[in-house]
């Protein structure tokens, strides 16, 4: 009887042992592009994600410590490799693939307080901008003027005074020396941010208001002399700002178009509120593509290449006090070519529509049909934007959120909530981290895309914020809107 007992209990044992998961695991790690950084190796069952850090530079012989994000399958590795894989499942002879995607090495510090309150502007501030390199910032508002603020004593620096009617956009060329500011009566000017002074004449032309301009990337032109507008009279138009006319018009819109981007392929992309996204050859305006699909307007359209394209030959890291000072426009050219290449490397964009329909669409720019239709908002989608390392893209709506999504393939990630009425605006950090918001409720809002939580809740405003814009280095954020106050 008691030998049995004992028997019983060896058995029970050994029952235990086979349920126990195994305390190692076979894993390689790849990278999102399905490169191997070295060979399988076994892992501790309760390895960390930091431990996983330190075995992934070592085995790509990092000189300097670079953060990673590990992934297996659609799963992120957040706290340690037992508590995202389910190891009882696991045959002890199969290799684990864990994907590992590199992090900005930079880090843009979180907005934490308004510095400054900047009056001036006797109506509402509806657009907003900062300068490529991060070190100006401009304000069209409802009075007539474009603002150029002076961010080292965060006073008003130039009053440009010219428009007859509200200024409804501002653009900088990529080389941060023009400034393109459009207004309610259909007219371009351009202003040099040094004097405050307006440069060559006015660019008129447009029937109706200009809803959003977009110069020609630096890479492709370093004179930054070529311009695109987006008009509610259903046209694009291309202007030489040199020469003070319109060399271009490009019609095929049958309602206002909403938003133009010049791509950095010779593209150009325009959305309208006649439901689609049109691709035109920038160099003879010849129509390349319709992409129909939306059943609704389109209110805006943002482009994989946006940031690499809007920041030209200036990295978004910029240490203040080592810039590196380039002189010629050719070295410039090829900075600002080899980041355009890094982000597109085979010349074909991905873009992303969001529209009244309440969707978004993501597209290739080589293909008619749509990759992901993006469902989820509950009310108008008014912005999106790709983040600038081109992973996740980011969109706003009338729904009081703003939702997350990933750019390969338009899967939904996450929501956040937090707004109390429609959320109208937003802008990405440098390092992709972090998102602002801008809302009716009068708040802007800083979202964290690690924790997928509120970083800080920026209160101020009186009234409807209307423009919200982070600087390319990371340093500041800026907000306009109904209480006619640029908020840093």
């Amino acid at each position: 009887m008691f030998k049995r007992a004992k028997l019983n209990d060896f058995d029970k044992a050994d029952n235990e042992l086979d349920e126990r998961p195994p305390q190692t695991v076979q894993a390689r790690l790849i990278s999102d592009s399905g490169e191997e950084a070295g060979p399988p190796i076994d892992l501790p069952a309760d390895v960390t994600v930091e431990q996983l850090g330190l075995i992934c530079n070592a085995l790509l012989k990092n000189e300097e410590s670079t953060p990673y994000l590990f992934f297996i399958g659609e799963d992120e590795i957040k706290k340690t490799l037992e508590a995202t894989l389910d190891l009882r499942s696991i045959d002890t002879e199969d290799i684990v693939n864990i994907v590992y995607q590199p992090q900005s090495v930079f880090k843009v510090r979180p907005v934490t307080r308004c510095t400054s309150s900047m009056p001036g502007h006797a109506e509402a501030v509806i657009s907003i901008g900062f300068s490529p390199n991060g070190e100006r910032l401009a304000s069209g508002s409802g009075d007539t003027t474009v603002r150029l603020w002076d961010l080292n004593t965060e006073t008003p620096h130039h009053t440009c005074v010219g428009h007859r009617q509200w200024v409804m956009c501002v653009a900088w060329s990529p080389d941060g020396h023009k400034l393109a500011s459009a207004c309610k009566a259909g007219t371009i000017m351009i202003w040099d941010p040094e004097t405050g002074k307006q440069v060559g004449r006015t660019l008129c032309g447009h029937k109706k208001w200009i809803n959003c301009m977009s110069w020609e990337p630096y890479h492709r032109n370093s004179d930054c002399r070529k311009l695109a507008s987006a008009s509610s009279d259903g046209d694009c138009r291309i202007w030489d700002i040199v020469l003070g006319q319109c060399i271009m018009v490009i019609s095929g819109h049958t309602a206002a178009v909403t938003a133009v981007r010049w791509g950095g392929a010779g593209l150009i992309y325009s959305s309208s509120k006649d439901r689609t996204v049109k691709a035109w050859r920038s160099a003879d305006g010849v129509l390349c593509r319709t992409f129909s699909g939306h059943a609704h307007w389109v209110n805006n359209i943002t482009l994989s290449t946006d940031y690499v394209l809007r920041t030209g030959p200036f990295h978004s890291v910029i240490d203040r006090n080592k810039r590196r000072m380039v002189d010629s426009k050719e070295e410039m050219q090829k900075m600002a070519f080899e980041r355009y290449k890094n982000v597109c490397p085979d010349d074909i964009e991905s873009l992303v529509s969001c529209s009244d329909d309440y969707t978004l669409y993501l597209w290739s720019a080589n293909q008619n049909k749509c990759i992901e239709r993006m469902t989820g908002h509950q009310n108008v989608v008014n912005d999106v934007k790709y983040s600038p390392d081109v992973k996740l893209i980011a969109s706003a709506s009338f729904d009081k959120s703003i939702r997350l999504w990933r750019a390969k393939d338009g899967k939904f990630l996450n929501t956040f909530r937090g707004h109390v009425q429609a959320v109208y605006t937003l802008a990405w950090s440098a390092d992709s981290r972090l998102i602002v918001s801008g809302s009716k409720d009068s708040t802007l809002k800083v979202w964290s895309v690690q924790t997928k939580k509120l970083a800080q809740e920026l209160p101020g405003h009186a009234d409807e914020v209307f423009a919200v814009d982070w600087a390319p280095d990371g340093s500041r954020v800026a907000s306009g809107g109904k209480d006619k106050v640029v908020k840093l």
